[in-house]
């Protein structure tokens, strides 16, 4: 069984912003502003695999089948499994009042 395939516009944003870190964050703002936990592990794990598995999981001493499996949106990964992918991914987590306040 193979797993599963790339869409076209996934590989041209892996290829076109994979090292950009700005990129990189409003690609998981957008999917943080759904207000979807699947869709933003998704979303991350979009980001591991265009920058490499192997490279990501090196920075938070993390298995590359781990880091497969968390980031799928299949499971919920810890909070403390996210903000080190985040870390790795060069990505900073900010918390700001909503647009509203």
């Amino acid at each position: 069984m193979r797993g599963k395939r790339e869409t076209p516009s996934e590989r041209a944003f892996a290829a076109k912003h994979c090292d950009n870190p700005r990129a990189i964050a409003k690609y998981l703002n957008d999917a943080l502003a759904t207000g979807d936990s699947v869709l933003l592990t998704k979303a991350i794990g979009d980001m591991v695999r265009a920058q490499g598995v192997t490279r990501v999981s090196r920075r938070p001493h993390m298995r590359r089948d781990n880091l497969y499996r968390a980031f799928k949106g299949e499971l919920k990964p810890a909070f403390d499994k996210v903000i080190k992918v985040l870390i790795a991914l060069d990505i900073e987590l900010v918390a700001k009042p909503s647009a509203g306040l």
